[in-house]
């Protein structure tokens, strides 16, 4: 399916076994309870999804058995994020080859790069393949901004198309609507600020705790694209002290913790990563129970009519 770039695109965590290895059908599980809860698209090996412990095999095992199980329901996108250009520009090749139907691109890891060797790394993947790409702006956690100003070159690709939005400045998303119109879809990637960015013309919402709740993140995409503010406002406080796991350096134990709660995935991990213990396993723990026990319930979400995202503006 191709992407729309709208909708709820979760940051899919990658299931593993007791042992590290990769637990395909465990992985499989998880993105299909996403896929019923109505998500849009799927984002493999970002963050979330521990790329950094992803063999090149195991990416291309995900791309491909995510696109045979599901490619018809939602679209599945690849996340690049490399210390060379010229690997960066590999692995998109690679993805394009594996029949990956979009791309999340971040800048240079592991190197801070001005605004003109940004530009060229963005650039020189974009020409390199024809895969439509999102953009990830980052600048808390990777220390590189894409500016407006960087995206008026950006947006001389066709293919560079959205921008996933983590600057935490929820007026970036006035900045860029301002300035390019509908030329970029503009997806949230911050989960305490995804209704605030969505009430404000946000196309959609690359989530974290979604992996654990998918039917209340969908939920609150939909109910804020209807125009139902304020019924989605109690279900958004209710779910905010989970949401703001995802702000955590140890975002994806805490979220994989959650899930592994609501029966959706384990909580393994790959070493650095270790599951949690102690005091912290018990605090985490005492937050979902108390969430769980108080869940809203959830109107019927699905049928809601929506409007898009620019049209609102």
């Amino acid at each position: 399916m191709t992407p729309t770039w709208q909708g709820v695109y979760p940051a899919i965590t990658t299931q593993f076994t007791a042992d590290e290895k990769l637990d395909l059908d465990g992985y499989l599980r998880s993105v299909e309870a996403q896929v019923v809860a109505g998500v849009d698209g799927i984002v493999i090996a970002g963050s979330l999804g521990e790329a950094s412990t992803l063999l090149e095999h195991e990416k291309e095992l995900l791309v491909k058995e995510t696109l045979l199980a599901f490619g018809k329901d939602v679209a599945v996108v690849l996340n690049i994020a490399e210390g060379s250009t010229a690997e960066a520009i590999r692995q998109a090749q690679l993805a394009e080859h594996w029949g990956a139907e979009g791309l999340m691109l971040l800048p240079p890891m592991r190197y801070k790069s001005d605004d003109r060797e940004t530009l060229h790394h963005f650039t020189q993947v974009a020409k390199h393949t024809g895969l439509d790409i999102m953009i990830y702006n980052n600048p808390v956690d990777y220390k590189i901004d894409t500016t407006p100003e960087m995206f008026d070159t950006l947006v001389q690709y066709d293919n560079i198309v959205a921008v996933k939005e983590s600057t935490r400045d929820i007026t970036n998303v006035h900045r860029l609507r301002s300035r390019f119109g509908n030329r970029l879809r503009i997806l949230c990637g911050v989960d305490t600020l995804a209704v605030e960015e969505l009430a404000i013309g946000a196309d959609g919402w690359v989530a974290g705790l979604v992996c654990a709740f998918p039917a209340e993140t969908v939920c609150l995409y939909r109910m804020v694209k209807a125009g139902m503010m304020a019924e989605a406002l109690p279900i958004y406080r209710w779910f905010m002290p989970l949401l703001e796991l995802d702000l955590h350096p140890k975002l994806v134990q805490y979220i994989k913790f959650c899930a592994a709660k609501v029966g959706i995935g384990s909580e393994y991990v790959r070493a650095p990563r270790l599951t949690l213990a102690g005091e912290e396993r018990t605090r985490i723990s005492a937050l979902v129970d108390g969430a769980l026990a108080n869940r809203p319930q959830l109107p019927d979400y699905l049928n809601l009519k929506m409007q898009d995202a620019v049209a609102q503006l």
